[in-house]
């Protein structure tokens, strides 16, 4: 009978841990996507402000032509 119950606990201590294995395991890897979308983050930012700044200076460009013609410029 002690066998039989050291080994049950046995068991389940062997259970716990691989719990806890996987458990780390999954922090791990999401830890990791979460690294890699921010990183995806900050570049489409990037991305998004420089368009911002191209779109500016092209609609500063624009201006000066549109002001000149008076129907404006054709689409």
């Amino acid at each position: 009978m002690t066998f039989l119950f050291s080994f049950f606990l046995l068991m389940r201590n062997i259970i716990y841990l691989g719990a806890l294995v996987l458990a780390l395991g999954l922090i791990g890897y999401l830890y990791q996507q979460l690294n890699a979308t921010e990183k995806a983050l900050k570049a489409s930012e990037q991305r998004f402000a420089d368009c911002q700044k191209v779109t500016f200076q092209l609609q500063n460009q624009l201006a000066p032509l549109q002001k000149k013609q008076p129907g404006g410029i054709p689409q």
